[in-house]
């Protein structure tokens, strides 16, 4: 496989420029590729914690059902991201995780991640980075939920994605593609599926947002980040920093 066509090796190289011997080693998480339609569920809550899996592409999402019913939904992954990190010193399974487009994943054990740590100290540094970034995500998540209105909610979370998606694709412009669903994103954000509809009314009626059903347009990046307050140290890293002082 091409390293440029790894979604995995993009986004480790977000972190630091990696070597020919260190991208080679991911591409060994990205063997044994599987075709994984849209809505399929990769494993559920109580189910063995014995691997991890990377997507390769497609996007995919964790969450919990409520005992009313009601879905939370945790964390969004993107391609190149590595899906069960933080269940790594766990036996089971703590949330579910589906698909919410058509994608290849690539699922390697537990086992495959520690040879990585043995033979390579930078790739055992983003890894460590990668799981941060994922637990800061959620206190930002936490964030929105307790405390934005809806409008920041929604603000707050499109523009989240498209520097996420920015960080493997730096040529991706205003446009993107975002295949959540309406109620998906209801249950991201805690808001219920009308409410979302009001919500995207609202910013395309200010010229911040337009949505053409899965295809989003952000007329102006600069001013939907300024109506979510958005405030991008979650996502900033001091990888370099790190590996040169450990040097």
């Amino acid at each position: 496989m091409s390293h440029e066509k790894s979604c995995i090796i993009k986004h480790f190289s977000h972190f630091c420029s990696l070597t020919e011997e260190e991208k080679q080693l991911l591409t060994t998480l990205e063997e044994s590729p599987t075709n994984i339609k849209s809505g399929a569920l990769l494993w559920e809550i109580g189910d063995p914690a014995n691997e991890f899996c990377t997507l390769k592409s497609g996007w995919a999402y964790s969450y919990r059902h409520l005992e009313n019913g009601d879905r939370q939904i945790l964390e969004v992954f993107l391609p190149g991201d590595i899906i069960g990190l933080r269940e790594f010193a766990f036996s089971e399974r703590l949330e579910n995780v589906r698909m919410i487009d058509n994608g290849v994943v690539c699922h390697f054990p537990h086992k495959r991640m520690l040879n990585i740590f043995r033979r390579s100290l930078k790739l055992t540094s983003i890894m460590f980075a990668i799981g941060s970034r994922q637990q800061a995500m959620l206190t930002e998540r936490l964030v929105t939920l307790a405390r934005r209105t809806a409008r920041q909610k929604m603000a707050h979370f499109l523009y989240e994605m498209y520097l996420r998606l920015r960080q493997t694709n730096p040529d991706i412009s205003n446009q993107f593609r975002l295949p959540l669903s309406q109620e998906q994103l209801a249950d991201v954000l805690g808001l219920s599926p009308v409410h979302v509809s009001r919500t995207f009314t609202g910013l395309s009626e200010d010229e911040l947002v337009f949505r053409d059903r899965h295809n989003l347009t952000i007329p102006d990046l600069q001013a939907l980040c300024d109506e979510a307050g958005f405030d991008d140290c979650y996502l900033n890293d001091n990888i370099n920093l790190m590996l040169a002082d450990s040097a």
